[in-house]
């Protein structure tokens, strides 16, 4: 018999396939006493299995690039983290075993982020991993993580670490279902770069049964259990009528009626470039620098390394736009030389733009380096700050931009609800805004983007987010400027619709959801946006929003 269950669609797309489960977690070491002639040898074996998780890592890092290297490097410096490992040393010296040290700092280290507040509480999930890996190789068992199969299947797994996701096989892995996460966590956004159909935050996914046959449909977050030959059919159809849609739809961003849309891509770095242009992208949209500084968390790239990776993105784009975000680190991108490491709760701390002002050097640097890369180009560069709360903020990056001597476009990231509310305000000190969705949503509702709990109020539908959007375009247009949207939430066709509506000027996302977001602007015109926007602010939740929005565009 059939049966439907409703997760959060993440990664457009139709699978239909057995679902086959994460290989399980590493069992808990046992405890017991190692004489104390052993504990040098003990201590040899955890940081030879420490370093090695972290080589394996990267090397995973490596092969996936792009957004996914980043993470999977920030997982490596984890691993090596001198206060776990020297919490470890300290363990194994009165008697614990490798394996058992390597659990207990885990454990207590898990225990300080888990209730550091929410947004640190994200990485806890990466943390799991990196001390599973460690445990199983000094155990000697198989290292969790995606099972073998010569079958194409759909992943079924509590959560998906970053460096399972990065490596997916889309050829055997036709979607994935996870019970935690949320719209824009690590693995979701690895999953749209992938192009792979994904649902997370499904309560009770790890009870479907191996070999189960379910259809998971990444744009309504649907899941259908045992699903009847009506319903695959179905599922396959649309399937198809979305593939000629995409196939037909060519050229810039626009809607049916001419109103140009530049669709954009967000990138981390040049090896994001080669899919951003392929997928047709109009330029940058969002080129998340902190990535460069993940390399070395104690020590910023240099000026010479900057200028390299730049220049590499802005060339890939002669006469388009590539809108760069200034370096967004704490929270839960911390950096050695920038982040506090005693802040109660580092989401509502130093951040973004905080902490570069507090560091005036690496900013200046960073905008050196940028205004060097531009040097001779025709590019249009535009660079952005993150975290900008008030006008005060906004003056003081555009500030500093006029004093590196950078000729480009000075903007302020729209993430927290005051710089929404006070828009015309900041746009006295700056050229454009740019909404990052993800953080507006978290800042706006109190609510972790990596915590699949709260997941119905990351949902970028959430009418008062819709309203702050409204507020932010509004205010561009009187001050006869720009206002796009950054976030995930323009990787949704149909949102994509709604933000045009609302009043935004431009639309970025990842490569992979450039052509269903193009396919789906030129079926409506921009009066049709406009209705639908209004259908969706008029609603009382993200599920009417939508639906309200639908039922307009479809003519119902």
């Amino acid at each position: 018999m059939e049966t439907t269950l409703r997760g959060v669609g993440v990664s457009h797309g139709v699978a239909i396939g057995e679902v086959r489960h994460m290989g399980t977690a590493v069992l808990e070491p046992p405890a017991k006493q190692i004489p104390a002639e052993e504990a040098e040898r003990e201590q040899q074996r955890a940081r030879q299995a420490v370093e090695a998780v972290a080589a394996d890592l990267t090397a995973r890092g490596n092969l996936a690039g792009g957004e996914a290297q980043a993470v999977l490097e920030a997982q490596a410096l984890m691993a090596q983290d001198p206060e776990l490992m020297a919490d470890v040393d300290r363990r194994i010296a009165v008697g614990s075993s490798a394996e058992r040290a390597v659990y207990d700092a885990f454990a207590a280290y898990r225990e300080l982020l888990a209730n550091a507040g929410e947004y640190l509480a994200g990485r806890v999930a990466d943390l799991d991993d990196v001390r599973n890996r460690i445990v199983a190789r000094l155990l000697g068992v198989p290292m969790p993580g995606v099972p073998d199969s010569d079958e194409p299947y759909v992943l079924v797994a509590r959560d998906l670490a970053p460096a399972d996701t990065a490596l997916l096989d889309p050829t055997l892995v036709l979607g994935f279902v996870t019970e935690e996460g949320g719209p824009t966590s690590h693995s979701a956004i690895l999953a749209r770069a992938l192009g792979v159909p994904a649902v997370v935050a499904l309560p009770g996914a790890g009870e479907i049964a191996e070999g189960t046959l379910i259809a998971v449909d990444g744009s309504s977050g649907e899941i259908f259990v045992n699903p009847t030959e009506e319903r695959r059919t179905a599922l396959e159809a649309a399937a198809a009528e979305r593939k000629a849609a995409l196939a037909a739809a060519t050229g810039p961003g626009a809607t049916a009626d001419g109103h140009k849309v530049p669709l954009l891509a967000n990138i981390g770095g040049p090896a994001d470039v080669a899919a951003a242009v392929e997928a047709g992208a109009e330029g940058v949209g969002l080129f998340r620098t902190e990535f460069l500084f993940l390399d070395d968390s104690k020590a910023a790239p240099s000026e010479e390394k900057q200028v390299e990776a730049y220049r590499q993105v802005l060339e890939a784009f002669p006469e388009g736009r590539v809108v760069v975000r200034v370096l967004d680190s704490g929270a839960d991108k911390p950096l050695d030389f920038l982040t506090p490491a005693d802040e109660p709760n580092p989401a509502l701390g130093v951040r973004g733009l905080r902490t570069l002002l507090d560091h005036p050097d690496v900013l200046r640097t960073q905008l050196t380096a940028l205004a060097k890369a531009a040097d001779g180009l025709p590019v249009h560069l535009e660079v952005m700050a993150p975290m900008v709360a008030d006008r005060a903020d906004a003056k003081a990056f555009a500030d500093a931009c006029r004093e590196a001597g950078l000729r480009a476009k000075y903007g302020a990231m729209v993430e927290i609800p005051s710089a929404a509310l006070r828009a015309r305000s900041v746009l006295r000190e700056v050229e454009f805004l740019s909404l990052g969705t993800n953080d507006l949503a978290q800042y706006t509702f109190a609510a972790d983007r990596q915590v699949g709990a709260v997941s119905r109020l990351q949902d970028p539908w959430q009418p008062a987010l819709l309203d702050l959007v409204a507020l932010s375009a509004e205010a561009a247009r009187a001050e006869g400027k720009s206002c796009g949207v950054c976030g995930e939430a323009a990787s949704d066709p149909l949102l994509a619709c709604v933000l045009t509506g609302l009043g935004v000027t431009s639309l970025s996302m990842g490569a992979a959801s450039i052509p269903y977001v193009r396919a789906s602007l030129a079926k409506f015109t921009l009066a049709q946006c406009e209705r639908a926007a209004a259908a969706a602010r008029a609603a009382d939740s993200a599920d009417e929003a939508r639906n309200a929005a639908q039922a307009v565009l479809s003519g119902e």
